[in-house]
């Protein structure tokens, strides 16, 4: 049963308030989400056994004026950093997945005294020519969950698919999903490459890098990329699981995340 707080958090600079959900005890964790939206996610459950995780929403996600006054990466972070000051966060370890490991990183590599340790869970921002990053944005919605899960049979993956079978069927979360994926992409498109390749030697964290060994979204190569640029990183590829192994492949994810933060 998921056991997280809500709490909103006011920021300077015009921004609106951004609803952090929050859970757990312990030393401090920061949990960036990716394409799709915040949520609370099953593994941060887990995570929250041993640590004080915080969930972030992307600015944006939930209030589009936003994006008005971030026009690049370098306000994205600016953004972060305000809102980790605000959290009363001055050390503290971040988790992010695809997009929010983009940020993850790029939030590591600004600011390296910052982040104790850094796990990287499919994350996107980096670009080779021989292994191209699918554009979710203009994918067809019916060949999306392909490419983003490895087997769509596995029952949480059932679950979140019949969830979204009828955009109707809760219209307040279908609207979360657009607004989350236009403020994310404010940064990332059409292609996601921002010059993050030559900021990664500067992270200090160590470093893991998890991979869906079948992420058919963001290739598995890109694993062995963040890893050879990031001092101090390891990879660990997780089978049997697309762009979102936290979902398919969640006790191996936990198991992995929680001893490398132990």
């Amino acid at each position: 049963m998921s056991t997280f707080t809500p709490h909103t958090v006011p920021l300077p600079g015009g921004f609106a308030d951004n609803t952090v959900l929050t859970g757990g005890d312990g030393t401090p964790v920061v949990f960036l989400h990716g394409l799709f939206g915040q949520s609370w996610e099953g593994f941060l459950d887990d995570l929250a056994a041993g640590h004080k995780v915080y969930a972030p929403a992307h600015p944006g996600s939930a209030e589009p004026e936003d994006l008005t006054r971030l026009d690049h990466l370098w306000d994205l972070l600016l953004y972060y950093h305000d809102l980790f000051e605000r959290l009363g966060l001055d050390r503290f370890d971040i988790v992010g997945h695809s997009f929010g490991g983009m940020v993850a990183a790029e939030f590591a590599a600004t600011y390296p005294e910052r982040v104790r340790k850094l796990v990287l869970i499919d994350a996107l921002g980096l670009w080779r020519d021989d292994a191209p990053v699918r554009d979710h944005v203009v994918v067809a919605q019916p060949e999306l969950p392909g490419l983003l899960y490895h087997d769509l049979e596995h029952p949480d993956v059932a679950a979140l698919l019949a969830g979204m079978q009828d955009p109707t069927a809760n219209i307040e979360a279908t609207v979360h999903v657009f607004s989350t994926v236009a403020s994310t992409s404010h940064f990332i498109w059409p292609i996601a490459e921002r010059g993050l390749a030559k900021r990664l030697r500067r992270i200090k964290a160590e470093t893991l890098v998890l991979w869906g060994a079948e992420d058919r979204l963001v290739p598995a190569v890109y694993a062995e990329e963040f890893a050879a640029a990031i001092p101090d990183a390891r990879v660990e590829l997780i089978e049997r699981a697309g762009h979102v192994p936290q979902l398919e492949r969640r006790a191996e994810v936990t198991a992995q995340i929680g001893k490398f933060l132990a």
